[in-house]
């Protein structure tokens, strides 16, 4: 009896190449897997291709809920953005993935899993932790660094998968590297590898327009939130998903959410890419008003490091670990208040604020306005200041001390 290998299947031609060439170099029985975080028509066809293509069984695995609340929510509460830019689209899927590839593996008895992930990238790194990390006995095939692939083009990969009978409506044209989910879209290549071009946006975007193309008028909405937790827009009461999906409609149609990043990958280069996050862009920009009312100052300050961190936990494909776990159980104990409504205005690429309330506003009116108060007494800020610039004072002193006997 054949041992068993789970491939990550896409569809695309990478990885239906390697179905034959895992067969014909491993002899393994190959069952595809394909992890559904909210790909919508890229799942099309997938089962007759991967039969054609020579695999015994496909898994079509939709884990678009556990997507948005157990990856997602986590990095929207810590306000996880890597380099100031990414909202880790890719990043949070990956974990997810691995993690329904190692169930789908102990299901069959597989000995192996393998990706279609190259050396270059972030993408082989994210699996294969996120595989030592639950499975560690699991053998791991990269078929893009395995000395037993040869093939090094798409033209390559289209002559052999017809040397052993597949003949599928591959094109050998050039075009972006893309990789969705419900989150976003990204795109590399084409005129992307040089940081001098300008991106080609008509040519480009799939979620939505580009600020110039978006509508004269702005448009306002309505969220809320509960405990960190998105619970409506406008009124409606949705699942995060859901939520997700409505922002990405109002987004990508106002233009929000294109950035245009020059990132330092985990392996060391640089690369360029555009990123779409429609949905994703508003629902950070609302929790992050939400929290500039409820949080206190030294949370926030702390708040804005472990943010940076887990961004950079999730970018490297650290998921599973006791760091990740640790920096949430924090974040997690921040959100407790983080209850409220956020309205705003989309037009043209912008975020406008409308308006923020919270039964736990730490935001008071009378402290706030140049009128003295019970709370606040102006003469108060003499002694405080004083004090504060102590340290100041102390060192100029000894400056102009030590200057005087030169």
């Amino acid at each position: 009896m054949k041992e068993k290998v789970i491939l990550a299947y896409s569809g695309g031609l990478d990885t239906t190449a390697i179905i034959p060439w895992l067969k014909e170099n491993y002899d393994y029985e190959v069952i595809c897997c394909c992890v559904d975080c909210g790909q919508e028509s890229e799942l099309d066809g997938l089962e007759e291709r991967a039969a054609y293509s020579g695999a015994s069984k496909l898994y079509i695995e939709d884990i678009t809920d556990e997507f948005c609340d157990d990856y997602i929510v986590p990095c929207v509460q810590a306000g996880a953005v890597y380099e100031n830019k990414y909202l880790l689209g890719t990043s949070m899927a990956r974990p997810g993935i691995a993690k329904k590839l190692v169930e789908i593996a102990r299901k069959e008895g597989a000995t192996a899993i393998c990706h279609g992930a190259t050396g270059k990238g972030n993408d082989q790194i994210r699996f294969e932790l996120g595989i030592k990390a639950l499975a560690p006995d699991l053998k791991i095939i990269a078929a893009w660094r395995d000395d037993k692939w040869t093939m090094d083009s798409r033209e390559s990969e289209i002559e052999y998968c017809k040397e052993h009978g597949i003949d599928l409506p591959f094109s050998a044209d050039q075009s972006y590297s893309r990789d969705r989910n419900l989150w976003h879209i990204s795109h590399e290549g084409l005129e992307l590898e040089d940081p001098a071009n300008e991106p080609n946006y008509d040519h480009l975007l799939v979620l939505g327009v580009s600020p110039e193309k978006a509508p004269d008028e702005g448009e306002y909405v309505t969220m809320t939130f509960e405990a960190g937790v998105p619970k409506s827009v406008n009124g409606k009461e949705m699942k995060v998903s859901d939520i997700i999906r409505e922002l990405n409609r109002l987004g990508g149609k106002h233009g929000i959410g294109i950035v245009d990043i020059v990132e330092n990958r985990v392996v060391g280069m640089k690369s360029r890419g555009v990123y779409e996050t429609p949905g994703g862009t508003i629902l950070m920009e609302a929790h992050d008003q939400l929290e500039e009312l409820v949080l206190d100052r030294a949370t926030m300050d702390t708040k804005k490091d472990m943010g940076n961190l887990m961004a950079q936990i999730v970018y490297e494909g650290k998921w599973f670990t006791p760091l990740r776990e640790a920096v949430q159980a924090f974040v997690e104990s921040t959100q407790k208040y983080v209850t409220g409504t956020v309205k705003f205005k989309l037009y043209k690429g912008n975020i406008i604020k409308a308006g923020t309330t919270s039964p736990y506003s730490l935001y008071s009116e009378s402290l706030a306005s140049f009128t003295t108060g019970d709370l606040y007494d102006h003469h108060d800020a003499e002694g405080f200041i004083t004090l504060f610039g102590l340290p100041l004072k102390v060192r100029a002193m000894k400056m102009a001390e030590l200057e005087k006997e030169k």
